[in-house]
């Protein structure tokens, strides 16, 4: 009595289906698929990122030196 059958699942499947509409779940399907790509591809984007901006520091700072160098002979 505490588990639920197949058909059970089968019963609240098309119920839900009726409600929303096929299109509106397939919709809703791509939004969170999509949300958890993007979730996936920032966790592994953190730790690649992390290392390119302390590599990147030196080059940053040299580059505005050189453009206030020009700024002041204008």
């Amino acid at each position: 009595m505490g588990s639920l059958s197949i058909w059970h699942w089968l019963v609240v499947l098309l119920v839900v289906t009726l409600i929303f509409g096929t299109k509106k779940l397939r919709n809703m399907g791509g939004d969170i698929g999509a949300a958890v790509k993007g979730f996936r591809k920032g966790l592994a984007g953190d730790d690649k990122s992390e290392q390119p901006q302390l590599k990147a520091d030196p080059a940053a700072e040299q580059a505005p030196a050189a453009d206030k160098k020009s700024e002041t002979t204008r």
